[in-house]
């Protein structure tokens, strides 16, 4: 694996434990709002029920191979390419941040006595950026979601449920 595609990965890695780490045991009431995407026939994108993410999005995995399916014109091609490339664009630049500030962590802890405060302050930049990097994806669900028709998100609401176990 190269080493993007290794930081990619690493990176949704980490969004996704975070954001179920934030989920409340089996049995409570869920309020969190985990990353709600993943590759298409992943048991990793069945979320339990009730997961706002899985039930009220469409990601892009789900709509780029049903676009025929779900009757998406072109124009609403063009915005969701368009809004997925401003999205991975950013995510790019987030990774090689998050990069960056990992190995400053990683220096730091090396040390025989961490200074807690640097640790600390270390520690907030890192979740800082994990944090952007879940409201760039959240705004992408969000737009793409407004570019489809309510039909449309019918559709797709029907082929998640035919892939569901």
């Amino acid at each position: 694996m190269n080493r993007k595609a290794a930081m990619i990965v690493t990176a949704l890695l980490i969004a996704g434990t975070a954001a179920r780490a934030q989920q409340p045991p089996p049995g409570q009431p869920d309020g969190s709002m985990g990353p709600g995407m993943g590759p298409r026939n992943n048991p990793g994108m069945a979320k339990p029920a009730g997961d706002p993410m899985m039930e009220n999005f469409f990601p892009p995995e789900l709509i780029m191979p049903n676009q025929k399916a779900i009757g998406l014109k072109e124009d609403q091609q063009t915005a969701i390419r368009t809004e997925i490339q401003k999205t991975v664009a950013r995510f790019t630049d987030l990774q090689w941040q998050q990069s960056s500030e990992t190995e400053t962590m990683a220096s730091l802890l090396k040390q025989d006595r961490p200074d807690e405060k640097q640790v600390l302050a270390q520690l907030e930049k890192i979740l800082g950026i994990e944090s952007e990097i879940k409201r760039i994806h959240l705004t992408m669900l969000i737009r793409v979601k407004n570019l489809l028709t309510p039909d449309q998100q019918a559709k797709l609401r029907d082929l998640k449920q035919a892939m569901m176990p």
